[in-house]
């Protein structure tokens, strides 16, 4: 190991940085696509398409999930002095 670089930490820290970078957005984006499913082309309706129950379920996991890891957040940076 070298003495300026500690690879144990720099993993963590790299595996934390992409989740929280790139995963709650992208299920903040999942979320949101739950609600809004893609029209039908067969369909000349001028309605667009309902989200459904099950749409409602994913959106509301979705977003519970990335509300729940911004209180995280937020309670690990106000918790330490």
């Amino acid at each position: 190991m070298n003495s300026w670089i500690n690879l144990d930490a720099l993993w963590k820290i790299i595996v934390v940085g992409v989740l929280v970078g790139a995963g709650l957005p992208a299920l903040f984006a999942i979320g949101v696509r739950a609600l809004n499913p893609p029209a039908r082309t067969d369909s000349a309706a001028a309605t667009p398409p309902a989200a459904g129950p099950i749409g409602y379920l994913v959106a509301a996991v979705c977003f519970a999930v990335v509300l729940a890891a911004i209180g995280w957040g937020v309670s690990v940076i106000v918790s330490h002095r």
